[in-house]
């Protein structure tokens, strides 16, 4: 099946959602189409031409758009003097709910790839009347233990990049055998000394790369400056305070609320190596929402553009085009 061809926007602009932010935005596809918003990982990540593609240009009216703080959105987490109290998971729903409503959307299918799973789920789960259906892949919750297993849990598995990863933190915080890794990052890369947040920025990707899919364990966009502080300021700020989801996320917020989706159809993509089904989450997620259906494809990790991965996503996105 694989990925549709390559697609231009026809329309695309900032969007000021408050607070000094202008959030970017795009649409391509078909003007008259079924509504669609795509939301990227990270969190901080930025969206990219290739989310495009997952949707049939003829059917679909695509909406993709950058979070505040990262991609072509402004002010960018990257610098020093932005405010990152205003990024939160209820400033960016709100953000899509005004973007939503300046395209003149009444429903949309949200698409979500790994934090964007998070954020489409509580999105949902807060104006369910905004979605017609959701499609999520590399899916997780933003509980804390979800965090707990990236920043600890995949210790025992890569040890030596683990070793490499707690030195870079305080010798407090190393010892600190429940604290919580990404808050003690997230100081670090608040540093008001330059060098100490160029060294955290680095080390948390460093670790992010460790564990990623092999081979090849590199990630080009992590050689880039401006995107590796930026991202791994906002991975650590949402990381490191809960996912901004309030009391109670050590299990999970979202999947506690999972049955506020009762009335919406779902599709979870799930590869069976990711790292996150050691903790059962996606079967869980299931379990809890009714009419959900999850296709696990083999051999596959947090990849959503594995080929495996790409065929049941489009299938989805296809047969939610004909309502099916």
């Amino acid at each position: 099946m694989g990925l549709y061809p390559e697609i231009e926007p026809y329309d695309q602009g900032m969007l000021d959602v408050g607070d000094g932010n202008h959030v970017y935005w795009e649409v391509c596809g078909n003007p008259c189409g079924k509504p669609a918003v795509v939301l990227h990982g990270g969190p901080g990540s930025g969206c990219n031409a290739g989310s495009r593609r997952y949707f049939d240009p003829a059917a679909y009216r695509i909406v993709l758009l950058d979070q505040r703080g990262c991609g072509r959105s402004t002010p960018h987490a990257s610098a020093y003097d932005t405010d990152m109290s205003v990024n939160t998971t209820a400033h960016i729903v709100a953000d899509l709910e005004r973007l939503r409503r300046h395209l003149g959307i009444e429903r949309w299918l949200v698409w979500g790839v790994s934090w964007g799973s998070v954020l489409g789920l509580r999105y949902a789960q807060t104006h369910p009347g905004a979605v017609s259906e959701l499609v999520l892949t590399a899916v997780a919750t933003g509980a804390d233990r979800e965090v707990a297993l990236m920043t600890r849990g995949l210790g025992q598995f890569y040890p030596e990049a683990f070793a490499r990863f707690l030195a870079g933190l305080p010798e407090e915080d190393r010892e600190d055998r429940a604290g919580n890794l990404a808050a003690a990052y997230n100081r670090l890369i608040e540093s008001p000394d330059p060098e100490v947040r160029a060294r955290a920025a680095r080390a948390w990707t460093d670790w992010e790369t460790a564990v990623a899919p092999a081979p090849p364990r590199s990630i080009p966009r992590y050689e880039d400056p401006v995107f590796r502080m930026g991202f791994a300021r906002t991975v650590t700020h949402y990381w490191g305070n809960d996912h901004f989801l309030g009391e109670g996320n050590e299990e999970g917020v979202v999947l506690r609320d999972a049955p506020l989706l009762k009335d919406i159809p779902g599709t979870l993509v799930q590869g069976s190596l990711d790292p996150g089904n050691l903790l059962g989450t996606v079967w869980l997620l299931q379990r809890a929402w009714p009419g959900c259906e999850l296709v696990l494809v083999d051999e596959v990790g947090h990849n959503a553009g594995a080929p495996g991965m790409v065929d049941a996503l489009v299938e989805a996105t296809d047969r939610y085009a004909a309502g099916r």
